[in-house]
């Protein structure tokens, strides 16, 4: 028998239902539960032939786990290794060099010095930096977010340089990101699941957290096609097998605003019926594939085009 585990935090409507739906299905030789460890030895199997993963962003412990898990043929959704290494610059980087339009963006370094280093780790580091070639770049308004790690935490909109040195003081030792604003006319939020599902969901991130999924925009059926070709490609390399891409549209382009979501928001109480029905129907199917060709002992794991073209040595474009 072949099981499916979900390891999550504190959400409950996606795992719940997420595992009925797998188990509802009764597919050959699998289930599906939540992951339980009682305890992780190195190099020992895990139990479960996919595990999808909705909490070791937060749980180092969890992460390693999963790493492990890895390594003994579990197909982790989303792989572990691969998570570990992105942020959110380098996505921008990398969207850049695929063609798929991305708002100016520039990483600083922290405005504290890291715990465990001194004005002396930062020898390399120019004192002041270009602050002039940097604004200049960017513009204003801007936003300033953290360059790793999720959700609206330590987001900030900036209308001036003044602004920016004022809040940039109140960051500590978080390395941050500036960023282009991006006036859209539109805002979608597009989940990716397995590379080649996607649902894209009009999106108002300038509403309460709650009504952010209330809107009316309604994208032609080119601009959908687009839309989709884009959230695609973004996966295809980076490698996610679940993820969410924010796309804004300026003038009908769209923008890739945000697209390292590998824990996406899935309770039904943000997105909504619909959008809620067609991510469990459509994890679960995934779950069911990835566990129905698991081969035992092999590396399972799904390695994004970014990673399979550096190892062959082929441009990305």
């Amino acid at each position: 028998m072949k099981k499916i585990g979900i390891l999550h935090g504190k959400e409950r409507s996606f795992p719940n239902a997420f595992i009925e739906r797998i188990n509802s299905k009764k597919p050959d030789g699998i289930i599906a539960e939540s992951v339980s460890i009682n305890k992780v030895m190195q190099g020992e199997p895990s139990g479960y032939a996919v595990i999808v993963d909705r909490i070791s962003q937060d749980v180092p412990f969890y992460r390693a786990f999963l790493k492990n898990a890895a390594i003994s043929g579990t197909a982790v959704i989303n792989n572990p290794f691969w998570w570990s290494a992105d942020e959110k610059f380098f996505n921008n980087a990398l969207a850049t060099k695929i063609n798929v339009p991305v708002p100016k963006t520039v990483i600083l370094p922290s405005r504290n010095l890291p715990a465990d280093t001194s004005d002396e780790s930062f020898a390399n580091l120019a004192f002041p930096l270009d602050w002039e070639g940097i604004f200049n770049y960017v513009g204003f308004p801007a936003y300033m977010k953290p360059f790793a790690g999720g959700g609206w935490k330590n987001v900030y909109k900036l209308d001036s340089m003044e602004d920016f040195f004022d809040k940039h003081g109140e960051t500590g030792e978080l390395v941050m990101l500036l960023q282009e604003e991006i006036v859209f006319d539109e805002y979608y939020r597009c989940y990716c699941i397995g590379g080649k599902h996607v649902r894209i969901m009009p999106y108002e991130p300038r509403n309460p957290h709650h009504l952010r999924y209330v809107s009316d925009f309604k994208p032609s059926p080119e601009r959908y096609q687009l839309m989709e070709e884009i959230v695609l490609r973004l996966n295809e390399f980076l490698g996610y097998d679940f993820n969410t891409v924010e796309l804004a549209l300026r003038n009908g382009v769209p923008y890739a605003i945000d697209f390292c979501n590998p824990a996406p928001d899935a309770e039904k109480s943000s997105v909504g019926e619909e959008n809620f029905e067609w991510v469990v129907e459509t994890s679960a199917n995934y779950a069911i594939e990835r566990a129905q060709n698991c081969k035992e002992g092999s590396d399972n794991l799904t390695w994004g085009e970014y990673v399979k073209r550096s190892v062959e040595k082929q441009p990305l474009t």
